[in-house]
């Protein structure tokens, strides 16, 4: 069976600098905020194109340390989308905020840009005031950001990036994640860039923003010790950094394979019954994960099985359905239909840079066998 998602592939197609890097930041006897970690957020910064760069626990942790940073908690609402991680609601919840959950565009599963412009301008009854909307930059590729960006300055509304799937993507030939005011990226192991363990890192270019930050994600400490401000624990540690720093050096290239791999998927299902994922204009995917979609999706995934197809589902369940948030969390006016369509029929192919050509090929035979 090909797995949809194989992170030890990824460890093991670097092993040699991994180990090494590993084997260095034991050695240095310093494990926490460290030399390899400040080396981890320049490199990254550089990397992505933004002045600052800073690591913590995990993705989850970012997007809440960088609504920390900014002053939005209780009192204020943040919108997003339900179609996502349970992370991106998590998060805002954790920094004291409400959420606000919209629908998608059916095409690219991402934000509905005119159902944001819409909340902007005339607000739910009932919430807080909205302060900040979060724009998940789904299974690799960007939101409609530019009317967004737009509705956000007209309202005075921060622009957070969700980037947890998009390391790497670019609108407009600049990088997801210098767009809007501070962006937030998972280093989850299965991410294009993941650690072998857990991470997380932020990106702004607004200086004061990153070093309040900087100080929240370690208890508020701008001296050892002495707490200037109340924060939280939420750190990179040194080992991941290391490691980190290593699977970097190969992220364009794995975003290159994906794209590659992508294409040979949408090549074996021309004239079958199921579509590729729709690019967006002016915008380069990194596919994070190949999406297809299919009232039939039980038929084809066990079709798929029968011929050694590992796949996935991102996402089965909206957010405002699950059990934990059914009730309670507030839907924009479109009440999330395109959503709660969207879970009933996605599914995603293997993808992952380290699949060989062998691999690509079977999984191909497979698509094709779909149009039978």
């Amino acid at each position: 069976m090909i797995p949809q998602a194989n992170p030890g592939a990824g460890y093991l197609a670097q092993k040699a600098e991994i180990d090494a890097a590993v084997a260095r930041a034991l050695a240095s006897g310093w494990y926490i905020l460290g030399k390899e970690g400040e080396a981890f957020e320049q490199e990254y910064a550089a990397w992505l194109g933004t002045t600052r760069a800073i690591g913590c626990a995990n993705g989850t942790d970012a997007l809440a340390l960088i609504l920390r940073g900014l002053g939005i908690g209780e009192g204020a609402t943040v919108a997003t989308v339900s179609h996502t991680a349970v992370a991106t609601v998590a998060a805002i919840e954790m920094a004291g905020a409400t959420p606000l959950l919209l629908d998608i565009d059916p095409d690219t599963y991402t934000m509905d840009a005119e159902e944001l412009a819409a909340v902007l301008g005339d607000p739910p009854p009932g919430l807080p005031p909205i302060r900040a909307a979060i724009a998940v930059h789904l299974y690799g590729q960007a939101c409609e950001l530019d009317p967004m960006l737009a509705a956000c300055a007209e309202h005075g509304v921060a622009l957070i990036e969700d980037c947890a799937q998009a390391h790497g993507a670019t609108l407009h030939g600049r990088k997801l994640g210098t767009l809007g005011a501070a962006s937030a990226f998972s280093l989850y192991p299965t991410k294009n860039l993941g650690a072998l363990g857990d991470g997380g890192v932020l990106a702004t270019d607004d200086f004061e923003l990153a070093d309040r930050i900087g100080a929240i994600r370690q208890y508020g400490w701008k001296e050892r010790y002495i707490s200037s401000m109340v924060g939280v624990n939420s750190r990179l540690d040194e080992i991941q950094a290391a490691i980190l720093r290593v699977k970097l050096t190969a992220l364009d290239a794995g975003n290159a394979r994906r794209r590659a791999i992508a294409a040979a998927y949408d090549a074996a299902l021309a004239g079958g019954p199921l579509a590729p994922p729709a690019r967006r204009p002016d915008a380069e995917h990194v596919f994070h994960q190949y999406v297809l979609r299919s009232p039939h999706r039980s038929d084809y995934m066990a079709r798929l099985k029968a011929e050694g197809v590992g796949t996935g589902i991102h996402y089965p369940l909206p957010v405002h359905q699950q059990s934990a948030y059914e009730g309670r969390v507030a839907l924009g006016p479109a009440g999330c239909g395109e959503t709660a369509r969207a879970a009933q029929e996605v599914f995603s192919l293997p993808m992952y840079p380290e699949l060989a050509d062998e691999q690509v090929e079977r999984i191909c035979a497979a698509l094709r066998g779909l149009a039978g």
